[in-house]
């Protein structure tokens, strides 16, 4: 039994020391002074919108989009998957008034979901950079310009990736936790790679991307629920870069239930097991920059939550008196590393935000005890849904996150 423990106790002390490096350099190239870069030629961008049933908040997303400010040519597509709603007709408003605004409607076909809509919004466009935005993102006027600007400037930069705040955050305890995560993966996280390994990692909205490396390497992956994290592994392993752009921001909603946010984390959760299965059949995912992100994921959505779990089985028995003999003492200072180490870089993230009050303090202690388990309820969730859906020979399909009227 002790031997087991040492061989867990050895595992988590490697990653222990992993996620406080990653915080140690996510702060200094956070505190870094970072020159602007100007370019002498703009290229050309097309922002793609994937959109299904998105009414309730387009006409926010457009007008937000019709904000932007760039150099540059720059033009905007709403990629509508047969929508039943109204956003074509809030769409159509949006065409008669800008000359840069487009609505596509996307041909029925499968499998259904974001990586098919993508694809074929690189194919009715020739721009030579393109941009994706979630259809409830309001970014900031200059996001589009920061991005082109750090992309254009950095060594075999494929493109960039932004920052995605949360638009609700202040709603309720389930928003503002998961606001406070953004900030975590981030700030910390995010920034911390960048600044070790010099690799970023795409977060599904406000990232540019060349259009001739995504389409020398076949697109998107049209069966990936993950195919932010699907594709910059594919990228990294052709030694391109993703450049962390912290000024570039853009404003998003999160689910407001448990329920939305259940069923929009388990396909997350089901998109990175099926990476995982897939990095286990490619080797150039497992190679230099790439083995990062391979690393990553296996520490997040494996290790991350096995060592959550035992150390929840720990406090628990240690509260009912059970004791592991000579094991007892490291058992319980692991349960209390793993608590003190995930509330630091809550608190670390705030405070580089700017965003440490009272309340959110307050939600950054207890978040260990309270949002950090709903992650083992999730796990065990993404597993039997892939278990079941191989049996049954069934292909995942794409689980649209509803949303819900927010006021700005």
């Amino acid at each position: 039994m002790n031997i087991i423990l040492n061989v867990i106790m050895s595992i988590f002390w490697l990653l222990l020391l992993y996620y406080s490096y990653l915080t140690v350099a996510g702060i200094l190239d956070r505190y870094s002074k970072k020159k602007p870069v100007k370019l002498v030629h703009y290229p050309t961008v097309a922002v793609l919108i994937p959109a299904y049933n998105e009414g309730i908040v387009i006409r926010q997303t457009l007008e937000a989009m019709m904000a932007i400010e760039y150099p540059g040519d720059l033009d905007v597509f709403l990629l509508d998957d047969q929508s039943q709603d109204d956003t074509r007709s809030i769409a159509l408003e949006f065409t008669t008034m800008f000359s840069r605004m487009h609505y596509v409607k996307v041909p029925k076909g499968d499998p259904i979901g974001k990586s098919r809509v993508l694809n074929y919004g690189l194919s009715i466009t020739d721009s030579e950079y393109f941009l994706i935005f979630d259809a409830d993102n309001q970014p900031k006027p200059d996001t589009v310009t920061r991005l082109v600007e750090q992309a254009h400037s950095t060594k075999n930069a494929c493109g960039a990736v932004g920052v995605v705040k949360t638009i609700n955050a202040t709603t309720n305890m389930l928003t503002r936790m998961i606001a406070i995560e953004f900030q975590v993966f981030q700030l910390i996280m995010q920034s911390g790679r960048w600044k070790a390994f010099k690799t970023g990692s795409l977060a599904g909205t406000n990232m540019l991307l060349r259009r001739d490396v995504i389409e020398n390497i076949g697109g998107y992956d049209p069966y990936a629920l993950a195919e932010d994290a699907e594709l910059t592994m594919r990228i990294t392993a052709l030694g391109y870069t993703l450049p962390v752009v912290y000024e570039a921001e853009t404003w998003e909603q999160e689910p407001e239930t448990m329920k939305v946010y259940m069923k929009q984390r388990t396909r997350w959760m089901l998109g990175n097991i099926y990476l995982l299965e897939k990095s286990i059949r490619t080797w150039e995912f497992w190679k230099g920059r790439t083995l990062v992100h391979s690393l990553q994921h296996i520490m997040t959505y494996l290790l991350f939550i096995f060592l959550l779990l035992i150390s929840d089985i720990v406090l628990v028995l240690g509260l009912f008196g059970y004791a592991f003999d000579q094991a007892t003492t490291p058992l319980i200072l692991f349960w209390f590393m793993t608590y003190l180490v995930y509330t630091i870089q809550i608190l670390a993230a705030q405070e580089l935000e700017k965003t440490a009050t009272p309340s959110n303090v307050f939600v950054g202690l207890i978040m260990y005890f309270t949002y950090a388990q709903l992650f083992v309820i999730l796990l065990f969730r993404g597993i039997f849904a892939y278990i079941k859906s191989k049996m049954r020979k069934e292909v995942i399909v794409w689980d649209k996150t509803k949303r819900v009227k927010v006021e700005t």
